[in-house]
């Protein structure tokens, strides 16, 4: 059955299409009869209007369009959460694509977004500056990113000072051996020079461990020689001489550059026998819904991910209407759980 059309729904009220299309937009210079009787025939034929068309039409289609670069991260749970509650307040829909999904089709995102006519762009993942560019449409990066263009603020954390935050934390609990297990990405490089930069001020040896990936599987496979007493391992690269076990056989804590990759650390701490916190502390990053739950309880940094999801909405909403917008970097802050512990050994 085909779907009814504008045309078809200014046919059912009698009017014209331009006049049902003003109807739709909320204008205020169609009468109230007019608009009655446009409403009328939306119902009767179950009219969908289409964004696509009225974008095509020179219309904002009242879209935007959000690229993230891992679904399996918890932490753009939280920031859709808050780019939905600002955006969503101003009638915008959100279309949300993974940048990595189709990678092996040489897909763009934005270059999809593009003709959809997206009346903005949220960048919560990795994006070449002239594929934002492409696109035309106002952008706002959301957390730290390796995007860089002009015209486009970012709304982020403080990624280095939550790298601080973790290492003082760890350090504060008497720890001195401890490993950074770091990934590549923006982010995971401010949150590792956080920690390199706390440790060196301390007067410890700091000891970076990178995984291949920003998820548990890629952690849990970069730390796991370490638990067996191999060092840092084939395929890592450590700050310290492993294979000289300056330190004890394995750190007594560790700091992960984010949530996933910290619960795969656990993992491979208790595969190998340790116990967590007892034998060794972990903290990850982003606070997200895996770091509550009962079992796992990490303590972990938080750049409160809704609050800026809501504040990359505002931001963007400021550069459609036209008017300046400044970038914003939030403090973030550490919330404590049961995988940190005061050291009980030597």
């Amino acid at each position: 059955m085909r779907r009814p059309t504008i045309y078809d729904v200014a046919e059912r009220a009698g009017v014209s299409k331009s006049l049902v299309s003003l109807v739709l937009r909320d204008s205020p210079k169609v009468s109230a009869a007019k608009r009655a009787a446009v409403l009328s025939a939306v119902a009767e034929l179950d009219y969908t209007p289409s964004r696509l068309a009225a974008g095509l039409a020179g219309t904002r289609t009242r879209s935007i369009g959000v690229v993230i670069d891992d679904f399996s991260n918890l932490w753009f749970v939280e920031a859709l959460s808050g780019l939905r509650a600002s955006l969503g307040a101003e009638g915008y829909a959100l279309s949300v694509a993974d940048a990595r999904l189709n990678e092996h089709l040489g897909i763009d995102p934005l270059d999809a977004f593009r003709a959809l006519r997206v009346d903005g762009v949220v960048l919560a993942g990795e994006a070449s500056a002239s594929a934002v560019a492409r696109s035309g449409a106002p952008a706002v990066v959301l957390g730290t990113r390796g995007v860089t263009a002009p015209g486009v603020p970012i709304v982020a954390s403080d990624e280095v000072e939550g790298g601080r935050i973790a290492t003082r934390h760890l350090i504060e609990l008497g720890h001195c051996a401890i490993a950074c297990v770091s990934a590549p990405g923006a982010s995971a490089t401010e949150r590792e020079r956080g920690y390199v930069e706390t440790m060196a001020e301390a007067g410890l040896k700091p000891a970076v461990v990178r995984a291949k990936a920003t998820d548990e599987r890629a952690a849990r496979a970069a730390i796991a020689p370490t638990f067996e007493g191999a060092g840092a391992g084939a395929g890592t690269d450590s700050h310290a001489d492993a294979k000289s076990n300056e330190w004890m056989p394995v750190p007594t804590a560790i700091f992960a550059v984010n949530d996933p990759m910290a619960v795969g650390v656990i993992g491979a701490a208790q595969y190998a026998g340790f116990s967590v916190p007892a034998d060794i502390s972990v903290v990850g990053y982003d606070d997200s819904p895996l770091a509550e739950y009962d079992m796992i309880s990490l303590t972990s940094i938080s750049g409160d991910p809704r609050e800026l999801g809501e504040a990359a909405g505002e931001t963007l909403i400021a550069l459609i209407a036209g008017t300046s917008a400044e970038s914003r970097i939030f403090p973030p802050r550490i919330a404590l759980r049961g995988s940190t512990a005061v050291i009980l050994r030597p």
